[in-house]
């Protein structure tokens, strides 16, 4: 049976306290841009790739032609744009789908960052302007099988060889591991004891990457196991200005408020959809919309989508003035990931057994929420994070 809710993706307002008017119109544009990409390309095709778990290749090959790869990078071909620019297009990607909203974070949101921040300018100019392109594709490697929260414990080991480096260890969980051209891995150096950076180009000897199998959150997107035995990598490929962990945190706190934006997409898609389903879908003779439960439910929802907003409109300002510390954007991702698997279950419960169609653009989205809420540092995390700040105790190392 086809169902009548045809048009459950598209978007409905939800800018209930104006914050439309606090962006500039090369802001907006963008966001334009991107939101006429999710309605009329990836809605109507990307549920088939997620069910499958298959890479939805012409959507991601759409995005350098969109102008959004690249971030707040300037120059090498990349997108410059603004931090609140960058956060709408992260928005309205994730709106449309998380594993295209994630693969764009992984290639630009962090490989090309960590190239950007921590690379000489010969080292941007040989590898930025072909990513910008997405003539090469990146990925980032920091999360072990056995250290993910406590990264900065990381075992994989870079030990210097005349002109190179040696590289040996583990890394799970690496977004594009299996199909990047240029990996930024991270890894302790055995002379100094201190975290490092390289950039491994694939295929190399040693490097071998394996799809993580029977995923049930951003299943459009593969992330990978990775082994690193005896892969040399030469020493022009170590990333001058990463010479320790705090280096590696640089990059991560800059990506942890996108999350926050992220988060905010996925749960733009999940009230949306019960919005419209509530006023479509008739029981009992009226639309669902004309009772009072569901009124009370919407308008809650409503309610946590537009705090949410502000969360990020905030977020984005203090980025843009560079005023943006890691604290508040890990108060920022705890408190909009937390709040979007709110609206989410609510939203699929909203549905009735429609609700885990993925006809419906629900539980797409109340799925991937999971790997969002996870990833760039857990709920627990962050809550600590926060907790270390306000309290001036750490409760953990």
């Amino acid at each position: 049976m086809t169902t009548p809710y045809t048009e459950l993706g598209e978007a409905l307002g939800t800018d209930f306290f104006s914050v439309r008017d606090q962006f500039t119109e090369e802001q907006w544009q963008r966001f334009a841009d991107v939101r006429k990409f999710v309605d009329h390309e990836v809605l109507p095709d990307i549920n088939g790739y997620w069910e499958r778990a298959e890479l939805p290749w012409h959507l991601f090959r759409r995005l350098p032609e969109l102008g959004v790869v690249g971030e707040d990078i300037v120059g090498y071909g990349a997108a410059g744009m603004s931090p609140l620019a960058v956060g709408l297009v992260h928005m309205e990607l994730h709106r449309g789908d998380g594993s295209l909203g994630t693969f764009l974070g992984v290639h630009a949101g962090l490989a090309m960052q960590s190239i950007a921040m921590c690379g000489s300018e010969e080292q941007k100019q040989r590898w930025l302007p072909s990513m910008s392109t997405m003539d090469k594709l990146g990925a980032f490697a920091l999360t072990e099988p056995e250290h993910g929260s406590d990264s900065i414990a990381l075992e994989t080991t870079a030990t210097p060889d005349g002109d190179h480096w040696v590289l040996n260890g583990t890394k799970r969980w690496i977004g594009n591991g299996t199909t990047a051209d240029l990996v930024t891995v991270w890894a302790r150096n055995t002379e100094s004891g201190e975290v490092n950076g390289f950039v491994v180009e694939t295929p190399t000897e040693g490097y071998s990457a394996k799809e993580i199998p029977g995923k049930v959150a951003l299943r459009a997107l593969w992330q990978a196991d990775i082994t690193l035995e005896n892969v040399r990598v030469p020493d022009e490929n170590r990333l001058v200005n990463a010479t320790s962990f705090k280096d590696c945190a640089r990059v991560l706190a800059n990506t942890r408020g996108i999350c926050a934006w992220m988060a905010l997409g996925h749960a733009t898609a999940g009230y949306d959809a019960a919005l419209r389903y509530a006023k479509e879908r008739t029981q009992f003779g009226k639309p669902l919309a004309s009772f009072q439960v569901v009124q009370q439910r919407l308008v809650s929802m409503l309610a946590d989508l537009t705090g949410m907003q502000l969360y990020c409109m905030q977020i984005g300002r203090l980025a843009d003035a560079g005023k943006l510390s890691p604290t508040v954007a890990g108060l920022a991702k705890m408190n909009n990931t937390r709040t979007a698997r709110k609206i989410l279950s609510e939203a699929r419960d909203m549905l009735g057994g429609n609700g885990i169609l993925l006809e419906h653009h629900v539980v797409r989205h109340w799925a991937d929420i999971e790997a969002i809420h996870t990833f760039e540092g857990t709920e627990t995390m962050q809550t600590l994070i926060v907790g270390r700040d306000i309290t001036g105790e750490s409760a953990f190392t």
